[in-house]
């Protein structure tokens, strides 16, 4: 899963990108306004944290112009605390949630977990297929209730494909969103992570849909 970060504190942009990281996203850092509206317009995410208080492009009319255009990637508003107009104008400028500042970052987490299952679908923060569990609050995955253990990455490439369950996913989908924008890509290293995922989840969950991509399908 990929997101986007659009904050200008130095120290809570650098905060907000450790604690997404270190959960198994990819994250993307934009320190104003006009960067952060050209990064969800050209680029995919899953979910944007938004902060209101912006230089150069304020936060609303980012997320204005984001709407504007047809982007529906799911967006959490951060406002100051107190300022429910602010929140009120979020909202009905097309934001998914909002969090006042400061904030507890597990709920932020928590927020942002939500987001992603809802615009994909999944009503439960476990996602089920196969015999596999992955729990998103967790980052923890199973195999008929036994742990498997998984690097940065494998959690990535099944949690996006976990959450796009029966559907098929391209291999550039794929590499868009589990990594950041800096990261030096290579559709081969996806196929190396699909099977490194087959041979730990021992069972058929992963298909390979020739030509198109894959797809997470029970065996």
């Amino acid at each position: 899963m990929r997101v986007l970060v659009v904050e200008d504190s130095p120290e809570l942009g650098r905060q907000l990108v450790q604690r997404l990281e270190g959960e198994g996203y990819a994250v993307d850092l934009a320190a104003d306004g006009e960067e952060g509206q050209f990064l969800g317009q050209t680029e995919p995410y899953d979910a944007v944290i938004l902060d209101l208080g912006l230089p150069k492009v304020d936060g609303l009319s980012v997320l204005r112009a984001w709407r504007r255009d047809g982007v529906g990637t799911p967006v959490l508003i951060l406002t100051a605390r107190g300022a429910w107009t602010e929140k009120v104008q979020g909202i009905d400028a097309g934001a998914d949630d909002y969090l006042a500042k400061p904030f507890n970052m597990e709920e932020l987490l928590a927020r942002v977990r939500a987001l992603i299952r809802r615009a994909k679908g999944h009503a439960s923060a476990e996602i089920a297929c196969g015999g596999v569990v992955l729990d998103t609050r967790t980052g923890r995955v199973t195999v008929s209730g036994a742990p498997v253990e998984l690097t940065a990455y494998e959690y990535r490439v099944l949690s996006y494909l976990m959450h796009r369950k029966g559907q098929v996913v391209s291999r550039t989908e794929l590499i868009e969103h589990v990594y950041a924008q800096d990261f030096d890509r290579d559709s081969n290293t996806v196929e190396v992570f699909v099977g490194r995922l087959r041979r730990k989840l021992g069972v058929d969950v992963i298909k390979t849909v020739r030509g198109l991509g894959y797809r997470v399908d029970e065996p």
